[in-house]
């Protein structure tokens, strides 16, 4: 009964310090654009959502999309092209873009559940590039050059995003909003469903589950997060180019996740962090900054298989176990 009361105790004060330790961070990311540039972290902010979307796929339904540049730039070009062609007002284009990237992600979603491993990246992947020849031969997208210019507007037509300050705080909002969405989804009935796909998925079939539907609405739920993030990003920088519907950048996306540590909610966002972070510092270096990405990330690989946030909470887990004993 004691062991089963400290047991209890020791629960409480975990959840209350991680707790505190979400506020803490909340009240860093306010705080920052105090000390940082805004635009910068506000690129962090939405590539930090676009890998915590792909991991809740990768990561907690272990399954690996080669393609989520299409739902990343597919929901940027959607909404750059409503705000500039159609006038809408910037919350109406981030929904436009976020419910296309849904749609792309049912379509896609429908043919690439069918199959396993291997076979499902590479569907994900052809179908991607099939979306990227679309965006270069539409004429709404403008081809290579893309839609440049796209105006931020007022929010709810009283928020003039176009304050640097103003468009920080809409997009962390946007951030904290798809993040909370990927922690609830994960700490539901149905992540833990996901969770038991990704590690054993006929034994989730033998006991009476759809795999193919949980597939499908965890692919669906990830594309419409990235959505969100490629919406943001436009209303950022004020354009939508084809750099990002590249399978580069579906590259990039795996490496933020892998580096921060998948299966893990904090994981992705710290991959995210470092591989921006370097992009920005390392732009005018005279050695290629990819090389040097490259690099780094081969060594974190190497001496963090788990990722750096996954190997610091194992070997906490391992201090813990240790200290029961």
């Amino acid at each position: 009964m004691t062991d089963l009361t400290t047991t209890g105790i020791e629960r409480q004060t975990r959840m209350r310090a991680e707790w505190l330790l979400v506020g803490a961070g909340i009240a860093l990311l306010v705080a920052a654009p105090f000390f940082l540039y805004p635009v910068f972290l506000m690129k962090m902010l939405c590539f930090a959502l676009f890998a915590a979307a792909f991991n809740l796929l990768l990561g907690y339904t272990g399954l690996l999309s080669f393609g989520h540049a299409a739902f990343f730039g597919g929901a940027a070009y959607f909404t750059a092209h409503a705000v500039k062609e159609w006038g809408w007002t910037p919350e109406l284009g981030v929904l436009l873009g976020v419910a296309g990237a849904a749609v792309l992600g049912l379509i896609v979603g429908f043919f690439a559940i069918r199959r396993q491993g291997i076979y499902f990246a590479m569907i994900t992947l052809a179908l991607a590039q099939m979306f990227y020849f679309f965006c270069l031969q539409a004429p709404f997208t403008r081809g290579e050059d893309g839609i440049q210019g796209v105006p931020r507007g007022h929010l709810f037509g009283l928020i003039d995003l176009n304050v640097p300050l103003n468009m920080y705080y809409f997009v962390l909002a946007g951030f904290l909003i798809g993040v909370f969405a990927v922690w609830r989804i994960v700490h539901s009935p149905f992540g833990m469903i996901l969770k038991s796909i990704r590690e054993n998925e006929n034994r989730a079939i033998s006991l009476g589950y759809s795999v193919a539907r949980y597939k499908l609405a965890a692919f669906v739920m990830s594309a419409t997060l990235a959505g969100l993030a490629g919406a943001m990003k436009t209303l950022v920088f004020q354009f939508a180019t084809l750099t990002d519907v590249t399978w580069q950048m579906s590259g990039e996306v795996i490496l933020m996740t892998l580096l921060g540590g998948i299966g893990t909610m904090l994981g992705p966002i710290v991959g995210a962090g470092l591989v921006v972070a370097f992009q920005n510092y390392l732009a005018t270096s005279a050695f290629p900054v990819t090389v040097i990405t490259g690099a780094i990330f081969m060594i974190c690989v190497l001496l963090f298989r788990r990722g750096i946030v996954g190997e610091l909470l194992a070997r906490f887990s391992r201090g813990e176990a240790g200290g029961a004993r």
